[in-house]
């Protein structure tokens, strides 16, 4: 008996003193069932007597084996009296720590303590709490989500943003920009209330006013557009349509007709102005740019932006005032002439070298005024005296050849090809010649025209416009001057009642612009196909058109300028047409 008594007591002592750790730690194994299995029998109980060869056997029984671990009993759960150990320690720390942290809290001042209860709040019994209150919405963010475990410590690193305790008043307060002061913003006020305007609404206020000028948000500042497939496929060919110059012709909507939307610009040479006579207006065939030439023997160079065509440089011709100025096809060149000279000047605008041409061999003519630059750029046609038009190469300013015609010289063009010329002469008859055989192809007299005074031809080379000393202006199918000897015109025009002195199509032919220097206000625009006259322009009661000597349309149609007898070149933004 004496050797079960100390294993009973071994036993009840283990029950007590086992840590739950450890106990939950001792899960019953296979694994562990046997190696300790294994360490019991290598151990002998000298205690119970037993020999080397055995464990817990009695005084007079052979010894018993030990029970396979899978057979083993689940060691027992805790009594009542360990868990009530357990919380009594558990209570007994927390005693402790109120009672350290109410003896470090006493030497802290009321200010701190309110502080502190504003930002955690009062948790002055439980800082758990604290602790699960500052992790908890973190936690159940992680849990809810499905992200990995470094995405998840990535987010705990980042604080909830929480809301600014102070905030100072100034720097809400949006800065004033003053509007009177500035020359270039006082323009942009709608009323005197607007003296001064804030970032924003300035703006917004430059926005419109750009929108108002172009007519619209141009294509290269629109930012919601995305490529489509059709715009990759052509990618390639629009880089080969900008790595050349010449006349890129867009083709708008349908204009409507009766009213013409349109606005009074800043005129085009208002940083340089003059007295004298405007003889010539051309804008540029490629850059945003216009020229302006007159009696005032300058040629001047102006940025078109509508506001304030800011100019970029004047090329002055002493002793040489201008009859006509005329860029070349691709616009590297101006061309100007004399109304008492026969020298032609060409400025080259890539080198900036003024070249006078003195002499062409075989030109007879004592004074060079009038002349016409063909749309491909490869002719320029002289209108000499006595009936004579002089064909030279624009590259080289050689004579290639002449044509008579009866009559003197009124006017003359080109063909949208450039394979024909069209020669109105003083007679009222239309002559039509080809250039490369310099053949006259067909002849025929201006309906009612007793004295020819300007021609025109449309850009999509369907209309033939032929102006005569008493105002009427007929326009014609060009197919039909190719074909009849007396072809009808499709309209005959009669706004004007004093000889037409000058005529121009828009590049998109549906408008065409006639004028003339013999009467005030003497300008009127012909809407096509329905040959009506727009009832808007011009402004009757306004009368600042004058005596109106030249005109031309933007390549694009997006502006129209004219040049008059008082030294101004007056520029109209046309709004059916988005682009310059």
């Amino acid at each position: 008996m004496r050797s079960e008594v100390p294993r009973e007591r071994l036993r009840f002592f283990s029950k007590l003193t086992m840590p739950p750790e450890r106990r939950r730690r001792m899960k019953p194994d296979r694994r562990t069932g046997a190696k300790s299995n294994r360490k019991t029998r290598a151990k002998p109980d000298w205690r119970g007597g037993a020999g080397p060869s055995g464990r817990g056997a009695g005084p007079s029984g052979p010894p018993r084996k030990t029970a396979p671990s899978s057979q083993r009993k689940p060691p027992a759960r805790p009594s009542a009296a360990a868990a009530a150990i357990a919380v009594a320690a558990a209570e007994e720390e927390r005693r402790l720590r109120q009672r350290n942290r109410l003896t470090l809290e006493e030497d802290k001042p009321a200010a701190e303590r309110c502080l502190e209860e504003l930002v955690f709040g009062d948790v002055e019994d439980d800082e758990d709490e604290l602790l699960r209150r500052l992790r908890g919405p973190r936690v159940q963010e992680h849990e809810d989500s499905g992200d990995s475990e470094m995405e998840n410590e990535a987010k705990a690193n980042f604080l909830p943003q929480k809301k600014p305790v102070w905030v100072d008043e100034e720097d809400e307060d949006e800065e004033m920009i003053d509007m009177i002061n500035n020359r270039f913003r006082k323009d942009m006020m709608k009323n005197a209330s607007e003296s001064k305007l804030s970032k924003d609404n300035l703006q917004k206020r430059l926005k419109e006013e750009f929108q108002h000028a172009m007519g619209g948000v141009p294509a290269w500042a629109e930012t919601n557009k995305r490529k489509t497939s059709s715009d990759d496929e052509s990618e390639e060919d629009e880089d080969d349509l900008l790595q050349r110059t010449g006349n890129f012709i867009s083709i708008s909507a349908s204009l409507p007709r009766g009213i013409l939307k349109m606005k009074n610009c800043q005129h085009a040479n208002a940083e340089r102005p003059s007295a004298a006579r405007i003889s010539s207006v051309q804008f540029h065939p490629c850059a945003q740019v216009v020229m302006v030439a007159g009696l005032d023997n300058a040629v001047s160079l102006f940025q078109v932006d509508g506001r304030t065509n800011p100019k970029i440089q004047s090329i002055y011709l002493e002793r040489f005032p201008i009859f006509k100025a005329c860029f070349s096809a691709n616009g590297e060149e101006v061309l100007a002439t004399s109304t008492h000279s026969k020298i032609l000047y060409v400025y080259d605008m890539l080198a900036g070298k003024l070249i006078p041409v003195h002499q062409v061999r075989g030109l007879k003519e004592k004074i060079v005024r009038s002349y016409e630059v063909s749309p491909d750029g490869s002719f320029l046609l002289i209108n000499g005296i006595a009936g004579y038009l002089h064909l030279l190469l624009m590259k080289t300013k050689e004579l290639i050849g002449s044509m008579k015609i009866n009559g003197r010289v009124a006017a003359s063009t080109f063909s949208s090809d450039s394979k024909k010329i069209y020669a109105s002469s003083g007679d009222g008859e239309v002559y039509i010649w080809d250039v490369n055989s310099r053949k006259c192809l067909n002849r025929f007299v201006d309906e009612g025209s007793l004295y020819g005074l300007s021609i025109a031809t449309s850009r999509n080379g369907q209309y033939v416009a032929c102006g005569s000393n008493c105002g009427v202006v007929n326009i014609y199918n060009q197919d039909s001057c190719l074909q009849e000897t007396n072809p009808k015109p499709i309209k005959a025009i009669m706004n004007l009642v004093t000889g037409v002195t000058s005529m121009t199509f828009n590049p998109t032919s549906e408008i065409l612009a006639i004028a003339s220097e013999k009467m005030k206000e003497a300008v009127r625009l012909v809407h096509l196909p329905s040959c009506t006259v727009f009832s808007n322009f011009p402004v009757i009661k306004k009368k600042n058109l004058s005596h109106v000597h030249t005109m031309d349309f933007s390549p694009r149609s997006g502006y129209f300028a004219l040049g008059n007898d008082k030294g101004k070149a007056l520029l109209y933004r046309l709004h059916h047409y988005s682009d310059f």
